[in-house]
C-alpha cells in the first residue's frame, strides 16, 4: 500500500478521474473513503471491508473534515479557502499525476503541455515509439486517467503523459523528459490570473532532476521562460530559422516548410499532416524522442508515416471542387491562428462557440490582415457576437470579407458552401463546444456529416 495515503483518504471530484482514483484506492487496500462531489454520485460496487462515505450537493467539501489526505481531480481549483484551511489543519492534499509519478515502474516518463499541440505532440512521440519498436503507452490529459495505467505497470515501458495546467497546478514532481510546447493564455474562466497559469505549466520542469531532458520553444518567450526553470542539463531546443543560421540556431530549425535537426531533413511534402504549425509539434516529439535513445533519422520516417488526430486540423476530402477541413479541437484563438495560417486556396471559416473569456482581438486582427485569402466567415456559439464586434473593429467590412451569425452550425455549414469550387471550408472554432454541442468531438462530427452530404 502507497504509504502516502493515510486514511482516511478523499477523492475531491467524482467524474472520469476521480471514478479511477477510488478504482486506484481499492487495489491499494484503502478501507476508508470519502467520495466528494457537487453532483450526484453513483458508486460502482465496492469491496468487502470498506467503508465509502459520500458527500455531494452544495455543501460537498464538508467531507474534508474527515479526511487526512485528499486526492484531487484536475478540474477542482486548489487554491479554494476549503482546502487551505484543509492543509493548514494538517491535511495532505495530492494528484493523480503526483501519485502516479511518485509510484510508476517507467524506466522513462515524458510529460508534453503547452496551450497547444499536446495530444498531437503525445500521439507523434508514441508513434515513433512504435516505429522503432519502443514499447510506450498514453495518459493523462489524452484519454487514459494516470493512475489507470499503473494497474499493469512494467519497467519495459516508456509512460507519455498529456497534461494539463490544471494537472499541473500542485505538482512537486517532474517527469524525466519535459516538453513545453507554445503557452499563450486559457483557462482565464478557472485559473485568476495568466501568471498563475504559466506558473502551473513550469511544474511540468520546476523539479526535474539534473540527468533529465527540457524540450522547448526557443523563439516563444512564455514556454523559454518556463523552460529555464529546469534544473535538467539538457536543454534541447526548438527554433526558427532565417535562412543564415541552419540547425546552428538551436536543436531543432523550422525554416518553411522543412525541420532539420543537425545533418536531418523532413520535409513537411512528405508527410501526412497538413499545417505547417504541425512541424513545432514535429521538432518537439523528435527532440523528446532522441531523449529515449531513438535516432533523429528513424523519428523522421516514423513521422512521414503518422497520420493526424481526429478534428485536429483533420482534411476531409474535395467535393464539388471545395476542399473541407475538420479543426473542431481549436478550442482556442492561437489554434485558429495557426490553422488559418495553412490555408493555399480562398476559404470560408467557421468561428465561434461557448464563451471562456478569451481574446480574440489578435485573432480578428490576423484574419482581416494577415489572411488576405479569407473571403467569409460564419458566426456561432455564444461568443458570436463579441467576435463579430472584434472583426469589424479590425476592418473586416473594410477588407471585404463577408461575416453572419447563424443559430446553428448547420446554417453557417450551408452558408460557407458559397465560397465555390476551388475553394476551402474550415472549421477552427477557437472557441470550446458547450452550448450547441456536449464537447468537441460532437461538433466534429456534425461537422463530418455535414461534409459527407455535399
Amino acid at each position: 500500500m502507497n504509504n502516502n495515503l493515510v486514511s482516511p483518504v478523499g477523492i475531491l471530484g467524482f467524474g472520469v478521474e476521480g471514478q479511477s482514483t477510488l478504482r486506484y484506492l481499492f487495489r491499494e487496500g484503502v478501507k476508508d473513503i470519502v467520495v466528494m462531489d457537487k453532483n450526484p454520485v453513483n458508486l460502482p460496487e465496492v469491496p468487502a471491508g470498506v467503508n465509502v462515505k459520500v458527500c455531494s450537493g452544495e455543501s460537498y467539501m464538508d467531507g474534508l473534515k474527515d479526511c487526512v489526505t485528499v486526492v484531487r481531480s484536475a478540474g477542482v481549483y486548489p487554491m479554494s479557502q476549503e482546502l487551505f484551511k484543509f492543509q493548514m489543519n494538517g491535511g495532505m492534499m495530492t494528484s493523480q499525476i503526483q501519485l502516479f509519478l511518485e509510484q510508476t515502474k517507467s524506466c522513462k516518463v515524458v510529460g508534453v503541455t503547452g496551450t497547444l499541440g499536446k495530444g498531437s505532440t503525445v500521439s507523434m512521440i508514441s508513434h515513433i515509439l512504435d516505429k522503432c519498436g519502443k514499447a510506450n503507452i498514453i495518459g493523462g490529459n489524452f484519454g487514459v486517467p494516470a493512475l489507470d495505467l499503473l494497474e499493469d505497470d512494467s519497467a519495459d515501458r516508456i509512460s507519455i503523459l498529456e497534461l494539463s495546467s490544471f494537472q499541473l497546478m500542485t505538482l512537486s514532481k517532474s517527469p524525466d523528459v519535459g516538453v513545453v510546447l507554445r503557452v499563450s493564455t486559457e483557462h482565464l474562466d478557472w485559473h485568476k490570473t495568466v501568471e498563475e497559469y504559466r506558473d502551473a505549466k513550469a511544474n511540468l520542469v520546476r523539479w526535474q532532476k539534473n540527468s533529465g531532458t527540457c524540450v522547448y520553444l526557443k523563439d516563444a518567450e512564455p514556454t523559454a521562460k518556463i523552460a529555464s526553470e529546469s534544473p535538467a542539463r539538457n536543454k534541447l531546443a526548438v527554433s526558427f530559422g532565417d535562412g543564415e543560421n541552419g540547425s546552428n540556431d538551436g536543436n531543432a530549425v523550422i525554416e518553411g516548410s522543412t525541420l532539420t535537426i543537425g545533418s536531418d531533413k523532413l520535409f513537411l511534402s512528405d508527410c501526412k499532416v497538413r499545417g505547417i504549425y504541425q512541424l513545432e509539434n514535429m521538432a518537439a516529439a523528435t527532440l523528446a524522442c532522441t531523449a529515449l535513445g531513438i535516432k533523429v533519422a528513424d523519428a523522421f520516417e516514423a513521422l512521414k508515416s503518422y497520420e493526424t488526430l481526429p478534428f485536429r486540423m483533420e482534411f476531409k476530402g474535395e467535393k464539388k471542387g471545395i476542399e473541407f477541413y475538420n479543426d473542431s479541437y481549436a478550442t482556442r484563438p492561437d489554434a485558429t491562428i495557426a490553422a488559418t495560417g495553412s490555408m493555399k486556396r480562398p476559404f470560408a471559416l467557421i468561428l465561434g462557440g461557448s464563451e471562456k473569456n478569451a481574446d480574440f482581438t489578435e485573432l480578428s486582427n490576423i484574419l482581416v490582415k494577415e489572411r488576405p485569402n479569407l473571403k467569409r466567415v460564419a458566426l456561432i456559439g455564444a461568443t458570436a457576437e463579441r467576435m463579430l464586434d472584434d472583426l469589424k473593429k479590425a476592418g473586416v467590412d473594410e477588407a471585404g470579407i463577408k461575416t453572419a451569425i447563424f443559430p446553428t452550425l448547420e446554417e453557417a455549414f450551408a452558408d460557407s458552401l458559397n465560397i465555390g469550387e476551388g475553394g476551402t471550408v474550415i472549421m477552427s472554432p477557437a472557441c470550446a463546444s458547450f452550448g450547441l454541442f456536449k464537447n468537441y468531438k460532437v461538433r466534429g462530427q456534425v461537422f463530418d456529416k455535414l461534409v459527407s452530404e455535399v
